[in-house]
């Protein structure tokens, strides 16, 4: 894996982006060959300089890919999945490419060329998409790991060993490097019969990832240095979770990883984000918002507000109140707070629509203008929650030290969740987010945000 601005992205999948941009790109001078075949040389010079023109219908073509989850780690290698992913990017494209020429005609290049230029990139698309998934699991894109410990440590790799494989990551083997209680199972086991960097050349190894519970004892430094002046990876156990999983874990976690590593506190850059974004989808969504105040007030004749407040815990652990549009009945926690449940009987009928479509949010554009929320962030929680959470899982009030979100990383990886598992989960996914937060990774959440949306992914 590639890191790109602190964030890991799958080799394989930068390849892939990297085709798909070209043959999008490409698309565009073939379908001007195509259509002007007998008059080539005419029309590149009507329509010189052809490259602004395919760039544009690159660039929004790849977004649109990007933001139906075609280009997460995340995506199911289901062929039908993808058919239905592409053809709504190229909808969500068409729309796109058509406000683009209207904004700026001069980028026009004829309904002909537009419309060649779809039907080939999307041929092209297709190719690569199965191109892709036969070839997805070749060793040129695998590499091969070699765990050093078998305690507790070790055993939580073990555990993920099948889902590391889907990553293209093979744990090899695990080696008992010191007086570690083994968890593992004996098959897992390796034998080094020389030395441990012997063993590592002769095995051709890529990566080792030190896994022991206690590095005080028995910890192979001279032959870890030959390893890394050989070429070999060198890796902590939290740091490789990190990379292949895309979230901390919990059991591995100590509060060193987070006080050495280069985490960058939130500044201007992620402020202008908040604002630019917020305000945007709030003229665009403006029409929906009036319309859904105006049915939420009309169900009821009024008698019934038509947004919703509620007490959140913010950024230090700062109470606020979050600001949504009424999707329940108002005396929906007369006993009481609770997680909505599937099939909620306290949803209202226009509830279950707005929460289906995530409508009823949006009045939080009104939070993240007010610099009470981010728009990317940790999803806020209640303080009757918070309390609990803080009591029974561990590092639970780092989360508080950045502006919850509307939308987050945790938010766009793991389903909605109702227990103190999930809750637990998603933690690994905000810490990930907090340790390793940049604009870059801002923007890739934003994006990908839409196919949670377009999807309906974990809304209740």
């Amino acid at each position: 894996m590639l890191r790109i601005f602190k964030h890991y992205v799958p080799t394989s999948l930068i390849l892939l982006m990297l085709v798909e941009i070209a043959v999008l790109y490409f698309s565009f001078y073939g379908a001007v060959e195509i259509r002007f075949i007998d008059s080539a040389m005419l029309v590149r010079h009507k329509l010189d300089p052809l490259a602004p023109k395919a760039s544009i219908f690159a660039l929004v073509m790849f977004f649109s890919m990007t933001a139906v989850g075609l280009h997460t780690r995340n995506l199911e290698n289901d062929f039908a999945d993808v058919m239905i992913r592409i053809f709504l990017s190229y909808a969500m494209g068409f729309i796109g490419i058509t406000m683009v020429y209207y904004v700026y005609p001069e980028l026009f290049a004829g309904r002909g060329i537009v419309a060649l230029t779809l039907l080939i990139s999307f041929f092209g698309i297709l190719i690569t998409r199965i191109i892709y998934q036969k070839i997805y699991g070749h060793k040129i894109f695998r590499r091969k790991i070699l765990v050093l410990g078998t305690g507790n440590k070790a055993k939580i790799l073990e555990d993920m060993k099948s889902r590391f494989a889907t990553r293209g990551l093979d744990i090899v083997g695990f080696i008992s490097v010191n007086l570690d209680i083994p968890k593992i199972k004996i098959d897992q086991l390796v034998e080094v019969k020389s030395t441990i960097f012997d063993h590592i050349i002769s095995h051709d190894i890529d990566e080792v990832v030190i896994a022991m519970d206690d590095r005080r004892q028995g910890f192979p430094v001279v032959e870890l240095l030959q390893c890394k002046m050989y070429g070999i990876e060198i890796w902590d156990i939290v740091g490789f979770l990190e990379r292949a999983t895309g979230h901390i874990e919990l059991n591995a976690l100590h509060p060193s990883d987070f006080i050495f590593s280069d985490t960058a506190l939130p500044g201007i850059g992620k402020r202008a984000i908040d604002i630019i974004v917020s305000f945007t989808i709030l003229l665009i969504t403006s029409p929906i918002m009036i319309l859904t105040a105006a049915m939420i007030w009309l169900s009821t004749l009024g008698r019934d507000p038509v947004f919703y407040r509620q007490t959140r815990v913010g950024n230090c652990g700062q109470p606020f109140q979050v600001l949504k549009f009424r999707s329940m009945k108002v005396n929906a926690e007369e006993n009481g707070a609770q997680f909505a449940v599937k099939k909620d009987s306290r949803v209202t009928l226009i509830g279950k629509l707005i929460r289906k479509m995530r409508i009823d949010e949006l009045p939080q554009l009104i939070n993240v203008l007010r610099g009470d929320m981010s728009f990317v962030g940790p999803r806020p929680e209640r303080p009757e929650f918070v309390s609990t959470y803080e009591q029974n899982i561990p590092h639970y009030k780092l989360r508080h030290t950045v502006k919850p979100g509307i939308t987050g990383w945790a938010q766009i990886s793991y389903p909605y969740g109702d227990t103190e598992k999930d809750t637990r989960n998603k933690l690994q996914y905000d810490l990930y987010y907090i340790k390793n937060y940049g604009v870059f990774f801002d923007l890739t959440i934003v994006v990908q945000t839409m196919q949670v949306v377009l999807f309906g992914q974990g809304a209740r």
